[in-house]
């Protein structure tokens, strides 16, 4: 019963959410859209010209948000390039690459450097997250398994003035994720966009230009 009610309570609160009434007027395919566009706003961090990788792109929110910043190139299309990579399938969002696949293996990345050639990422996106046990301690090596593995790409593929955005969770292991992150980049801002539920605990890391670029 209690699950019921907890499954009926979620279901009131996203029907009744302000985000998702916006993101469906809009055509956003998540309310999760409207958490990238409040740090953007913030951190003037989606520019044109810019190479981005979106990792864990699907269902795609923030892919359709940077390519809305790029578009308005003369004769249409965007000034710059988006790829996003998901193990999942994504529909097609005009002008994004998108590459189907888990961006550790060696046939993805062969792809990503299809697109970009040899030239640097200006900004790494990561809305990713692990399926969540409820167990705290497990959750937290999960959480913490995905953003290294959002650094490693970061590293071996960001510019040395580029950034890295990720989804964490204020909790259990988050001391030890902002002290990589602070290991990692000059610049480290802590961000919980308006868009975030309450009650929820995630919490969004910027990391701006690399100390030990590659």
């Amino acid at each position: 019963m209690a699950k019921n009610k907890l499954n009926k309570n979620w279901l009131h609160d996203h029907v009744n959410d302000p985000y998702v009434k916006l993101a469906q007027k809009e055509g956003f395919r998540a309310r999760a859209a409207y958490k990238l566009k409040e740090i953007d706003e913030a951190e003037k961090l989606i520019r044109p010209g810019q190479i981005i990788v979106d990792l864990g792109s699907t269902p795609g929110s923030w892919s359709q948000y940077a390519r809305q910043k790029l578009a308005g190139k003369p004769g249409g299309g965007i000034d710059g390039i988006i790829i996003g990579l998901d193990m999942l399938p994504m529909e097609p969002i005009a002008d994004v690459h998108f590459i189907l696949g888990d961006f550790r293996e060696d046939d993805v990345l062969t792809q990503l450097e299809q697109v970009v050639g040899d030239r640097k990422v200006d900004l790494v996106l990561s809305d990713m997250a692990p399926n969540l046990s409820g167990i705290a301690v497990t959750d937290a090596a999960r959480v913490e398994h995905i953003i290294d593995l959002a650094l490693d790409f970061a590293r071996a593929h960001l510019k040395p003035s580029g950034s890295l955005l990720v989804k964490c969770f204020n909790g259990t292991g988050f001391n030890e994720i902002l002290a990589k992150f602070r290991s990692e980049f000059k610049t480290v801002i802590q961000k919980k966009p308006k868009a975030s539920r309450d009650k929820s605990s995630e919490v969004f890391l910027l990391g701006k230009v690399l100390k030990n670029p590659g």
